[in-house]
C-alpha cells in the first residue's frame, strides 16, 4: 500500500489560484515525504482538518472524524486511521476500545488540503452505537409531509458486548 502521493503532472492548472490563497497541490510544490505533504495541508486555527471514512468497496460514508498533526502521521506510519478526539482532547487510533480498526485503503485530499478523505477497509462497524455508518438516520418527508428522522443503518454489532 502507498499512502504518499507522488505528484508526476501538474495536470495544466499552473498558477491557478483562488480567493483563499495557495492550492494543496501549489503547497506541495512537487515534493514527496511525509513531512513535505503535512506541511501542504491546510490546518484549521485549531491544528486539525476534517477526515471523511469511507469504505473502499462501496463508498459508504462511514464517518467524520478531525485530525491534527500527529494523527495523520501515525495513520502514514502505520496505515491505521487515527484521529484526534475532540470530546477526550487526545489522539485516538479507530477501534483501539472495540477493535473496530479502519485500515487505510487510500488517502485523498481536497483541493485546499483543508479535508481529506480516507478510504478504508472498515472491521465491523464504524459508529458506537453499533452501525456499519454514523450515518444510520434518513430525513425525509413522512406521510403527513412533516420532515422526520428514521433509522435505517446496518446494524452490525451491539454496543453492550464491545464497549465496557
Amino acid at each position: 500500500m502507498n499512502l504518499f502521493f507522488e505528484p508526476t503532472r501538474w495536470c495544466g492548472i499552473e498558477g491557478r489560484h483562488m480567493a483563499g490563497g495557495i492550492e494543496f497541490y501549489e503547497r506541495l510544490n512537487a515534493g514527496v515525504g511525509m513531512g513535505t505533504l503535512l506541511d501542504a495541508l491546510k490546518w484549521d486555527e485549531d491544528g486539525r482538518v476534517t477526515v471523511v471514512s469511507q469504505d473502499h468497496e462501496t463508498l459508504e460514508v462511514l464517518g467524520v472524524a478531525f485530525a491534527d498533526r500527529n494523527a495523520l502521521q501515525k495513520t502514514l506510519e502505520t496505515g491505521l486511521m487515527h484521529y484526534y478526539s475532540r470530546s477526550r482532547k487526545k489522539l485516538w487510533l479507530k477501534g483501539e476500545e472495540s477493535g473496530h480498526l479502519q485500515h487505510v485503503v487510500e488517502l485523498r485530499t481536497d483541493c485546499d488540503g483543508d479535508a481529506v478523505v480516507a478510504k478504508v477497509r472498515q472491521i465491523k462497524g464504524n459508529c458506537h452505537l453499533g452501525f456499519k455508518s454514523c450515518f444510520a438516520y434518513v430525513i425525509e418527508k413522512n406521510a403527513k409531509g412533516e420532515w422526520s428522522a428514521r433509522e435505517s443503518g446496518l446494524v452490525v454489532f451491539d454496543p453492550k458486548n464491545v464497549y465496557k
